[in-house]
Formats: structure tokens, C-alpha cells, sequence
């Protein structure tokens, strides 16, 4: 509730009977919203903040694909040996031009001035479960944020469990990454139209797909106002 993404962040599932093949990825998206259960049923909030169905007519898509190959959490380490948290877990403040009690973390994912912001590598900035942390931490457009980096990492960690399928070499016992994850853009003959008609790092969908299983989590959110109690119903 304190990030001011509830209500506005949902993740739903949809299956699909095609083979899917990561290079195909811009035929398989459009064809996604082309579908007209996608068409009738894939939510979007509207500028009154109530969910409704898709219902557009999808022309071309801009598809992104997100590096996914992460199976542990060592992708933080760099957070605690920079001293960006302290070994208690509590994130480091610090003074910035602009806003008010800002820290360390803040700093890290947003100014490319920062003296830490290298610390966290470009090939793992683009990571899914990296992407994440970063979504979660900025939140919403009234986020509380959290003295503590725990609550960030382990929701980040429970979101990255839920939508992406992993499986175990039976000789090696390694784990690793079968889904193929995606960041999209929709539009119709008047422009952007998914995930908002307004852009925003903050606005976003990821279409997370298991091949094997044939299914796709989608996970989208809206930039803005959060509600301020949980009566709302994570979409499914």
C-alpha cells in the first residue's frame, strides 16, 4: 500500500497452442493482442483509474526482450559491499539537489552521476529480477519508500518465483531460465495505446512466456495514484 501500486498492478494469465520460438517474439506479441480473448479480457487501467478490457485493435507492437538468466541473489551483493545499506539492512541516506530524504538506493537506480551507480553492471541492470527491484523500489506516484532494502528484495524475489518457470538438469542438477521474458508497447491506428497512452518508466507490461507449458503471465502497472487499502484484487 505505502508504494502506491495498489490497485494499479496486476498480473494475469492467458495460454496459447502455438510453438514459441524467442525470434518470433513480434509476430507471437502481435498475434497476442490480436487475439480476441486477449482483445476482451487483458486489463488496463483508464485515466479515471478503472480497470477495463483492452478492447482496442492492435496495429504494430514494439517488443523489447529482457534478459532473464537469474537463480539466486547475488545480483544484490553489490547493494551491502558498497555500503549503499549498511549491514543492518537499513538503506544509507543521502543529500540531493532536488528531493528531499533522499538515499543511497534512490541514487544507485536513477543518476548515472552517482559515485555507486556503476557498481551495479549494464548486462545486470537489464535483468528482469533487476528490473523489478528497481519497479518496486520507485513505486507509484505517491511511494512511501522503505527505510529498510528486505521488503524490496523479497518482493522482487515472490514476484520473480511467480512468473518465471525454471527447470532442474537431471545430470548437473543446474537450475535454469526457460521462460522468455518481454517488455511490449501496443498501438493502434491513434497511437500508443498499451500499456497507457502516456508514457512513463513506471508504466509498464511484461509478458513472461513458458514455452513448454504454453502459458503467459502477463505483468503490467500503471503509473499514479495507489489505492489505500487492500479491498483491490490483484487481476488473474
Amino acid at each position: 500500500m505505502k508504494w502506491s501500486m495498489l490497485g494499479r498492478i496486476s498480473i494475469q494469465a492467458f495460454n496459447f497452442d502455438q510453438v514459441f520460438q524467442s525470434y518470433m517474439k513480434n509476430d507471437f506479441v502481435l498475434n497476442f493482442f490480436q487475439d480476441p480473448c486477449v482483445k476482451n479480457n487483458l486489463l488496463v487501467l483508464d485515466s479515471s483509474g478503472v480497470w477495463k478490457p483492452l478492447g482496442r485493435d492492435v496495429t504494430h507492437v514494439d517488443v523489447e526482450l529482457v534478459p532473464c538468466t537469474k537463480v539466486s541473489l547475488n545480483i544484490f551483493d553489490p547493494i551491502f559491499s558498497s555500503e549503499i545499506v549498511h549491514p543492518s539492512g537499513h538503506i544509507a541516506k543521502c543529500f540531493h539537489e532536488v528531493h528531499l530524504d533522499f538515499d543511497e538506493l534512490r541514487m544507485l537506480l536513477l543518476e548515472e552521476e552517482s559515485h555507486n551507480y556503476h557498481v551495479v553492471s549494464p548486462c545486470d541492470r537489464q535483468e528482469f529480477l533487476f528490473r523489478l527491484f528497481k519497479h518496486i523500489v520507485l513505486g507509484g506516484e505517491i511511494c512511501q519508500y522503505e527505510d529498510f532494502v528486505s521488503p524490496y528484495i523479497e518482493t522482487a524475489k515472490t514476484m520473480y518465483k511467480d512468473l518465471v518457470s525454471v527447470q532442474k538438469d537431471s545430470e548437473t542438477k543446474m537450475i535454469s531460465i526457460v521462460s522468455t521474458i518481454l517488455k511490449v508497447s501496443a498501438y493502434d491506428d491513434y497511437g500508443l495505446c498499451y500499456p497507457s497512452g502516456r508514457d512513463n518508466e513506471q508504466t509498464f507490461a511484461y509478458p513472461c512466456i513458458d514455452p513448454f507449458k504454453r502459458h503467459v503471465y502477463v505483468l503490467y502497472h500503471s503509473f499514479g495514484i495507489g489505492k489505500f487499502s487492500n479491498n483491490a484484487v490483484l487481476c488473474s
